[in-house]
């Protein structure tokens, strides 16, 4: 029961230690052939929003609307994908946690 208590707290603490990478890490995204670029952490907050003056056409500000919204979800995935890289196994040890054997 101690070394499952002590495996459990290994797993907390590597959890917290990866939750502060994914916090620091920056994924970036874009839209429009790299007009818009949106950056956001490895947990998903949209930190930066770049836009070429190119993209602001003041007669069309709902394309701008659209390629700023592409481009965030391209970061989104990205960060997504680097949640699952940087939590993923640690997830597959918590399934494990309390199945016979373990």
């Amino acid at each position: 029961l101690s070394g499952l208590l002590a495996q459990a707290q290994q797993m907390q603490a590597q959890l917290a230690a990866n939750q502060a990478q994914l916090e620091n890490d920056r994924v970036s995204g874009q839209a429009g052939g790299g007009l818009v670029q949106a950056t956001v952490t490895g947990t998903g907050e949209l930190v930066g929003l770049q836009i070429d003056p190119k993209a602001a056409d003041p007669n069309d500000t709902e394309t701008l609307a659209d390629l700023v919204l592409a481009a965030y979800r391209d970061a989104s995935n990205q960060a997504a994908r680097l949640q699952q890289q940087v939590m993923g196994p640690l997830a597959q040890g918590l399934g494990g946690l309390g199945s016979p054997g373990a």
